[in-house]
């Protein structure tokens, strides 16, 4: 299944994280909310969280989300999980750069939405509050040169890690350019080692 934008995000109704938050812990038939936190709850052009609930996440960057839903990973969640547990977390969330939904990023929205990356960045303070030293995986690979906006982003979820004192790591060697390794084509025993975000970004 594919996902292509519909438009720009700016032409449609974007529930702010917090109202996304609320639906995502009510009870949904669709879905086990006890295992899984969901935001938006539904399917959508945008998307905050996927992941599972537990007391030790990985928190995974990718660029941009595609169609995965809870119960229905596709095989770069699948390998996220697999990865998560493999390096000793008990659940895993995949949180993105740009929340615009898109399962081909050339198809991503040529300008960046304000609003919708401050709500991405609010998703974001939330799940690095869920641990008291979250740990955060790089894992987007060369498709952050897709767009001249997403740079920015990652400086802005630096600065927020920061706040939270946030580890970062990658998986996997690095490309010629530096960037973090995507998660699909990974041995199911990769390990997680340090990343200097701060010094990759300097020279992105």
């Amino acid at each position: 299944m594919a996902h292509i934008p519909s438009g720009t995000t700016a032409e449609i109704d974007v529930l702010t994280f917090q109202e996304a938050l609320k639906a995502a812990n009510t009870p949904n038939p669709d879905y086990d909310i006890g295992k899984w936190l969901y935001a938006p709850n539904f399917y959508s052009e945008y998307r905050y969280i996927l992941g599972t609930r537990g007391e030790k996440p990985l928190i995974c960057i990718g660029i941009n989300p595609s169609t995965a839903r809870p119960d229905e990973l596709d095989n770069t969640l699948k390998s996220v999980e697999r990865i998560a547990l493999g390096n000793g977390f008990d659940s895993f969330l995949m949180f993105n750069v740009y929340a615009q939904r898109a399962t081909n990023p050339d198809t991503m929205e040529r300008a960046c939405n304000p609003r919708l990356h401050h709500e991405n960045m609010e998703a974001f303070r939330y799940i690095l509050s869920l641990s008291p030293a979250p740990a955060v995986w790089a894992a987007w690979g060369a498709i952050i040169e897709k767009r001249e906006y997403l740079p920015q982003c990652v400086r802005d979820m630096l600065e927020i890690g920061r706040e939270y004192g946030a580890s970062w790591y990658c998986a996997g060697a690095v490309t010629k350019k530096g960037h973090p390794h995507h998660p699909l084509y990974l041995r199911k025993d990769e390990k997680l080692k340090s990343f200097d975000v701060e010094a990759y970004l300097e020279h992105l």
